[in-house]
């Protein structure tokens, strides 16, 4: 009988286990047999408008980065971590006029220090002027501009705050676009509870987790009210400006506002859980969508092009705290690959040379 007990109380440790097993440790392997259609290379070359690099990488760094280019089929990366003043020069010496000069561009930001002393916009106008002159493509602003930037009263300082007007009108005069990071996913601002879609990343990186006020919608209303404010500048909002989960309400938004565009960095995992509804979307505002990618891993960018590429069915994400859902390729038209991958960004970038890309 002794042969038969041993089983029998590994099963039940085994049993046991299982019932202990948190959220964060059950990751199921899928019974789904379907086709598989992988894409290591994208379709047609690709400008990524939103990565970050340091302004000093070193001649090696850069020859690995773009042998990682040459084989994910990335023409362009658009570093938007440019800084100002010596560290724009030093970005553009090094990714504009070192051994690649045609496959990278270079954003400014602006250097919020000062904001409370008068005529701060008039100076920071001026500066981003000789940025321009220096070499800079665009302006980027990070995610910290209207939730965490305050005066020195801690006051906050508002995404429309209007002091910030004469920087808008240099972008409009030398006609560079604004591509600009507001708020994170309404999630983040709500009860991190059973019903929040984003629990097991919240749990996994409880700083991301934001205080309810400034409340997401008072943010991207800011946002919006800047945009439309400044008609004549090209605004990029990155990550789908966190409305690739309300695809009606951002085509809305392109339907009033004819100077909006967004970047799909980040949020794949929107985009690749409607096949249907998405496909519909990316085709018929293809002429307002850029891509990007954000944090610059090479291993994730074919999850890109299968989602855009193929037909495929119920594949994984790469980051399971992003998504705990499968994704589906939306088998996007050539024309449509093109305009996202680098037709719109060769559009809205000054400076980048289009004879790489096909008609």
């Amino acid at each position: 009988m002794r042969w038969k007990i041993f089983p029998l109380l590994t099963g039940l440790a085994i049993v046991a286990v299982a019932q202990e097993l948190t959220v964060e440790q059950w990751t199921p392997r899928s019974t789904l047999v379907t086709e598989e259609h992988l894409a290591p290379r994208a379709k047609f070359p690709v400008i990524d408008v939103h990565s970050h690099h340091r302004a000093n990488l070193s001649g090696p760094q850069l020859d690995k980065i773009v042998g990682e280019m040459d084989e994910l089929n990335l023409q362009i990366l658009v570093n938007l971590s440019g800084g100002t003043g010596a560290q724009l020069s030093q970005a553009v010496q090094t990714f504009r006029k070192g051994a690649y000069p045609k496959r990278f561009a270079v954003f400014a930001n602006l250097d919020f220090d000062g904001i409370d002393e008068p005529g701060w916009g008039a100076k920071a106008a001026q500066g981003l002027t000789q940025d321009i002159k220096n070499g800079a493509q665009g302006l980027k602003f990070f995610k910290n501009f209207g939730m965490n930037l305050e005066y020195k009263n801690g006051a906050r300082v508002h995404v429309d705050d209007h002091k910030l007007d004469p920087v808008f009108e240099v972008c409009a005069q030398e006609g560079i676009p604004v591509l600009i990071h507001v708020a994170e996913p309404a999630e983040f601002f709500e009860p991190h509870d059973q019903f929040n879609e984003r629990w097991l990343e919240l749990k996994l990186r409880p700083g991301r987790k934001r205080p309810p006020e400034p409340s997401f919608e008072t943010l991207i209303g800011e946002r919006d009210r800047l945009m439309q404010r400044h008609p004549k500048v090209n605004f990029i909002y990155a990550h789908m400006g966190w409305h690739g989960n309300d695809l009606k309400r951002l085509g809305r938004m392109f339907d009033e506002n004819p100077n909006l565009y967004v970047d799909i960095a980040a949020v794949l995992y929107e985009l690749g859980r409607v096949p249907v509804s998405g496909r519909a979307f990316m085709i018929q505002y293809a002429d307002r969508i850029l891509f990007g990618k954000d944090t610059y891993t090479p291993s994730e960018y074919p999850y890109y092009w299968r989602v855009f590429e193929t037909k495929d069915e119920y594949f994984d994400y790469y980051r399971r705290y992003h998504a705990h859902w499968q994704l589906y390729g939306l088998d996007l038209p050539d024309d449509v690959l093109k305009k996202v991958y680098y037709k719109n960004a060769l559009k809205l970038i000054p400076g980048i040379d289009g004879a790489a890309f096909p008609q």
